[in-house]
């Protein structure tokens, strides 16, 4: 187990006071040793509290002693969000889009985790295929909630079949102790054509009911498939594949309304662009428990850009996560962005003039199939959309959230310096593209507006987002 080491302290915080500076690393709290953010919040709550210090140079670690009020904030972040060793997937799935990414990307991508402590942080899905009972003891004890299971399957052959690990058969097993715990769990079913669709998919949908009616949501989702896919047997949804899952979940929407009182399985959003249907109504969604995963991220954008007044889901997971103040900034919490302001300082008058030059929206695929009819009734003529085609990825990836810096450079070679270009953050983290590529690596400045409908609106508006450009 390695000790957390501090990234940053808060200005006059109690950590701040007591002398705890970046680079230390905390060998204790109270004299225990943390495992992970979750313990160290806990420990960390604590108003008397003495941490063992090692530092850079120091001979011997040093007790400091924190003077803290009751709740108050320790004011550290730590360099990670787990301390001993992140627990990796050992399942194969011939579906995980980790094995369909190219060589040479950043070596952080391909970690494949199946760590019950990142769901709840961070909102990544695990399998429980790596699930102790030490695991179900610590969450029910701790009340570590929500969490987010990839079930696929309810039948144990097939889910086993489907991971390529035995463990796959038994492993939801420890989803019934969870949700008997009283624990908040949000599944999803990743829909592989000829595998677990059709009637397989009908299968699980009455085993949740059967076997899980207590899940808090179920999102049915479609296989992403890439160019660098090696599976023969995996391949993308037809039009009419497409539109049987949006009927039967349709239909399994009604009965669970019967039976349980709501909707609890709603399909992605591209489920209803592969089948040309139109996207539920928002309510439809009753407040977008899976936005992050694809589902009602279409409609709640669409709510925002012609109702920018009201505010739409956030752009992250709800979870504990929100609140571990030394949870360091990783996947769904990451920023888009190094930090920075985009709004104008100074009086009223003395700020930018609105910028109305003519405006490109980049987007992807599917970006494009939302975005040109909402455009198309905007009272502006001077913008366009332009689709991205995602080359570096192939096969059927067509979401903006995969763009990458390479496919952007090359649409924007020829492009027009006298226009406005806007890309969705969605496609960055911390300021890179899945390729490495920055911002400033584009031949054409860009603008990174957020990805919800009420900052596209803005920005077409005139109002100026933070933008970069080649060096």
């Amino acid at each position: 187990m390695s000790a957390p080491t501090v990234t940053s302290v808060t200005a006059a915080s109690p950590a701040a006071r007591a002398g705890v500076a970046v680079g230390d690393e905390l060998l204790s709290l109270n004299g225990q040793e943390p495992r992970d953010v979750i313990d160290f919040q806990q420990l960390t709550d604590a108003d008397d509290l003495s941490v063992m210090v090692k530092r850079a140079g120091a001979a011997l670690p040093r007790l400091i002693r924190i003077d803290k009020e009751p709740g108050e904030p320790f004011g550290v972040e730590v360099s990670s969000a787990v301390f001993d060793r992140i627990r990796t997937c050992d399942n194969h799935c011939a579906f995980c889009f980790i094995y369909q990414l190219p060589k040479g990307m950043r070596k952080s991508l391909y970690l494949k985790d199946d760590d019950y402590r990142l769901s709840f942080l961070y909102g990544n899905f695990t399998t429980l295929t790596r699930f102790t009972e030490l695991d179900a003891e610590r969450i029910l004890t701790e009340r570590l909630g929500p969490l987010f299971v990839s079930i696929h399957s309810t039948d144990p052959e097939l889910r086993a079949s489907m991971l390529r690990n035995p463990k796959g058969a038994t492993s939801l097993r420890w989803l019934s102790v969870l949700l008997d715990g009283g624990i908040e769990v949000h599944g999803q079913v990743v829909v592989c054509p000829g595998v677990n669709d059709a009637m397989a998919l009908e299968d699980t949908l009455a085993g949740v009911l059967d076997q899980y009616p207590a899940l808090a949501t179920v999102g049915v989702v479609p296989l992403g498939i890439s160019q660098f896919s090696h599976e023969a047997e995996m391949r993308a949804h037809t039009t009419e594949e497409a539109a049987f899952v949006v009927d039967l979940v349709t239909g399994w929407q009604r009965i669970y309304q019967k039976t349980l009182g709501r909707r609890l399985v709603y399909a992605a959003d591209e489920y209803y662009l592969l089948a040309d249907r139109p996207f539920p109504a928002a309510r439809a969604y009753d407040e977008f428990p899976q936005h992050e995963n694809g589902i009602g991220m279409a409609r709640a954008f669409i709510e925002g850009f012609t109702h920018p007044e009201q505010s739409g889901p956030g752009g992250v997971r709800h979870g504990y996560f929100a609140s571990v103040d030394a949870a360091p900034a990783e996947g769904y919490r990451a920023p888009r962005l190094a930090p920075a302001t985009n709004a104008p300082s100074g009086p009223a008058d003395l700020r930018p003039a609105a910028d109305l030059r003519p405006v490109t929206v980049l987007t992807g695929a599917y970006g494009a199939r939302i975005l040109r009819p909402l455009l198309a009734d905007h009272p502006r003529s001077d913008i366009t959309v332009q689709e991205i085609a995602n080359d570096f990825f192939g096969g059927n990836i067509g979401v903006a959230g995969l763009l990458t810096g390479e496919d952007l450079s090359r649409a924007l070679m020829d492009s027009s310096r006298g226009t406005r270009y806007l890309l969705p953050d969605a496609c960055l983290n911390e300021g890179r593209f899945l390729d490495g590529l920055t911002l400033a690596d584009l031949p054409r400045a860009v603008e990174v507006v957020p990805s919800d409908g009420g900052s596209l609106r803005s920005a077409l508006d005139g109002h100026s987002f933070r933008s970069a450009c080649a060096a």
